[in-house]
């Protein structure tokens, strides 16, 4: 990827870039929307990433190319307008911008920037994360700027909050800069603190991209949010993280169905990851196949935020020997199915999986198969 990078940046731009750098997509491991309930969470960090070359120029210009689109967008350096339609994708990168501005950190004037992906968008592997975050190296090398990890995933959180619009928590951002191969990270959302955890030797991810609507901006994401602050208003707590299953029952009435329903995952799931956290040190795949769909479950019953798709994917999978267990991964609502599968998971079993698919709903199942990967870095 760094190679045919800097071919296309010298093909648009005329020159060879100054900085590279590249950030990791994420898998959600377990814990799916725990993070900003400040819960606790677990993803894995992965070898598919966005890349990012960038040069300055002198003039107050910043040029902003991706090679997908085969479009490149103008703005000048005191211009922080959000975009619409094919440029929206230029709001992560200006939002970079806008959060090291508002840290006070020295911004970079005029540049010419290049992206490209070998990570899927709209999968649910955190595309956002990984080009915040890589936009994020990138701007601070060309301006001769060094922040820690911590600071770094701040950052790239603030321009996604507060410039793109999506209310996420730290997960996407906190495992793309964290990650480490052959790892899961966890975060305990609540410092947020970070930590390592050994994945069981010989596993795989297989991801099963449905390529249905996935745009979080579009409200749903928000909306579930609402729900789960408001839960955790009706039950007189900050934030879900400190409710209890007993707390809930007792306050029962208080709550509308839907907050109700949002709260029992969130609390159900954030004692599923201590529960897989003791599984992955024990190395136990049947206990941790068995915590990969009761999250899926809960996730359909009680987060509403599955589909379909997603849960024909998951029972299909759950026939197959070799898959110790599957989950949607990301924000849900469409995208994509996560499953853990021995080293001895074949092409040839993920494409039953796919014909199943195009079988019952007419359409093609994208397959991804993955392995962990270290976080983001100047490459």
């Amino acid at each position: 990827m760094k190679d045919r990078l800097i071919n296309q940046f010298k093909e648009q731009f005329g020159r060879e870039p100054e900085f590279i750098s590249r950030a990791p997509g994420r898998i959600e491991f377990i814990g799916n929307h725990t993070d900003y309930n400040k819960g606790t969470v677990l993803g894995a960090s992965l070898d598919l990433c966005v890349w990012v070359a960038i040069a300055s120029r002198k003039d107050n210009i910043r040029n902003f190319y991706t090679y997908d689109l085969t479009k490149r967008v103008t703005v000048e350096s005191k211009t922080y307008d959000s975009l619409q339609g094919t440029q929206s994708w230029v709001n992560y990168p200006l939002g970079v911008l806008v959060a090291m501005r508002e840290s006070k950190l020295k911004l970079p004037e005029g540049f010419d920037y290049m992206v490209i992906s070998n990570l899927p968008m709209g999968a649910g592997l955190s595309s956002s994360a990984a080009i915040e975050l890589s936009s994020t190296l990138a701007f601070l090398a060309l301006t001769g700027q060094s922040v820690s990890r911590e600071d770094l995933v701040k950052l790239a959180k603030y321009a996604e909050n507060n410039f793109v619009g999506v209310p996420c928590g730290i997960l996407d951002q906190g495992v793309s800069g964290f990650g480490k191969k052959d790892h899961l990270v966890f975060i305990d959302c609540a410092g947020p603190r970070f930590e390592t955890i050994p994945l069981p030797l010989k596993t795989h991810f297989w991801v099963f991209n449905t390529h249905t609507k996935h745009a979080l901006v579009d409200g749903l994401y928000a909306t579930r949010h609402k729900e789960c602050m408001d839960a955790a208003k009706a039950l007189g707590v900050n934030y879900l993280v400190e409710a209890t299953a007993e707390l809930l029952d007792n306050h029962k009435t208080a709550l509308t169905l839907n907050s109700y329903k949002r709260a029992f995952h969130v609390i159900e799931e954030i004692k599923r990851v201590g529960n897989m956290i003791d599984a992955l040190k024990q190395s136990d795949l049947r206990k941790i196949g068995v915590l990969l769909n009761e999250s899926h479950r809960s996730s359909r019953v009680y987060f509403e935020n599955s589909t379909p798709e997603l849960d024909f994917i998951v029972s299909a999978l759950s026939e197959q020997s070799q898959v110790y267990g599957a989950r949607l991964t990301g924000g849900g609502f469409g995208g994509a199915v996560m499953a853990l599968t021995s080293n001895n998971y074949s092409q040839e079993l993920a494409d039953k999986i796919a014909t199943l698919y195009s079988e019952r709903f007419g359409s093609k199942l994208e397959i991804i198969h993955t392995i962990t990967g270290d976080g983001a870095a100047l490459i």
